[in-house]
């Protein structure tokens, strides 16, 4: 089983959502031996913007691409390789500002291309990247799970499905921001969630 960890949070070491997904990928590792685990920082090494000149890089044919245009374009297919590659996906999203992170959206914009990680069909879109789990762990100072202030969940459980991955487990930890009780509960309550999982 090949696990692909995702962290999208700026604040690296001190990140809640890091640390947590970290252990997550540790506790599906021990799970599953034999398992192996390769972990992708955006915070750490952030991935470009999707930008007018990175989607004309996209749209322009493989072989009239300039130099540029083509490491542009290989920056998206490295990540659209470790994805493809994944059994496992684990991500650390943490939320900013009711969303989420702008590291996290990039690497959105950058795994997903028409005709790669899925197709437009008569009947509609269908995701190509099928048969994978995916957990997300979601960090938030306070508490919104349930709530209409919630974007992160619906919006990354429609994302991931309209890519095929519809076998989403989410893992909150909530509160965290809101005195070191709520904290420490947060966490606690987190890692019983996690040590639950297959």
């Amino acid at each position: 089983m090949k696990i692909l960890q995702i962290n999208s949070s700026v604040r690296s070491a001190n990140s809640h959502s890091n640390r947590l997904a970290a252990e997550l990928s540790a506790h599906l590792l021990a799970q599953h031996p034999g398992a192996t685990l390769q972990v992708r920082d955006l915070g750490v090494t952030p991935h470009p913007v999707l930008d007018e000149t990175a989607l004309q890089a996209l749209f322009t044919p493989a072989d009239q691409r300039t130099e540029a245009q083509q490491a542009r374009v290989a920056q998206d297919d490295a990540l659209i390789a470790e994805l493809q590659a994944a059994d496992s996906v684990v991500i650390g999203a943490p939320m900013y500002n009711f969303g989420i992170s702008a590291q996290l959206k990039n690497w959105i914009d950058a795994i997903s291309r028409a005709g790669v990680t899925f197709r437009y069909t008569a009947q509609g879109p269908e995701g190509l990247l099928t048969g994978k789990k995916v957990y997300v762990v979601l960090s938030r100072g306070g508490l919104y799970r349930n709530t209409p202030n919630d974007t992160q969940m619906p919006y990354l459980r429609a994302f991931l499905g309209f890519l095929g991955m519809s076998d989403v487990e989410f893992i909150y930890a909530e509160g965290l921001a809101m005195g070191p009780d709520s904290e420490a509960q947060a966490l606690s309550a987190a890692r019983a969630e996690i040590a639950q999982l297959n």
